[in-house]
């Protein structure tokens, strides 16, 4: 009887089909190697953050005014900043620097919480994607509604 065959990532062979041999272009995880820099994310985190939000920006600071305009967006940029570092620490499980990374959001929720904690943060990023398109398929059609009945826009 043949003894069995060792998993790909605990035999030394890469993971993905056509990376066999090429260890100097693999992770520890048999992934190709990570080219990003610190610009390279700060591009990422740019481009994510210039969108609806800032288009928005002028007018949620005018509802809030002078003082409390700004007072918000200060708190909120505390509250994204420690929630991006929890979101860091969570990358790798167990041991920061050995331990199995977690590639998706899904799957530090796994490492971290497990269960049907789980099931649970699934079923609420699926909430927010439907909400999120029912928002722009929304403001989409006011949009036009808004262009079609005004012929001076035109």
């Amino acid at each position: 009887m043949a003894a069995a065959a060792k998993p790909s990532h605990l035999s030394g062979e890469a993971v993905e089909a056509g990376n066999r041999g090429d260890e100097a272009w693999l992770d520890d995880d048999g992934r190709p190697r990570r080219t990003g820099t610190v610009w390279t994310a700060s591009a990422h985190i740019v481009t994510a953050v210039i969108g609806s939000g800032v288009l928005s920006l002028a007018w949620a600071i005018a509802q809030l005014g002078w003082a409390a305009g700004p007072a918000v967006m200060l708190l909120f940029a505390f509250v994204i900043y420690y929630t991006s570092t929890l979101l860091a620490e969570c990358y790798r499980s167990g041991d920061p620097v050995a331990g199995k990374r977690s590639y998706t959001y899904m799957d530090a929720v796994r490492a971290s919480l497990g269960g049907a904690k789980v099931r649970l943060c699934g079923a609420i990023q699926y909430a927010n994607l439907v909400g999120v398109a029912i928002g722009y398929t929304i403001a989409a059609s006011i949009s036009m509604r808004f262009v079609t009945n005004n012929p001076s826009v035109q």
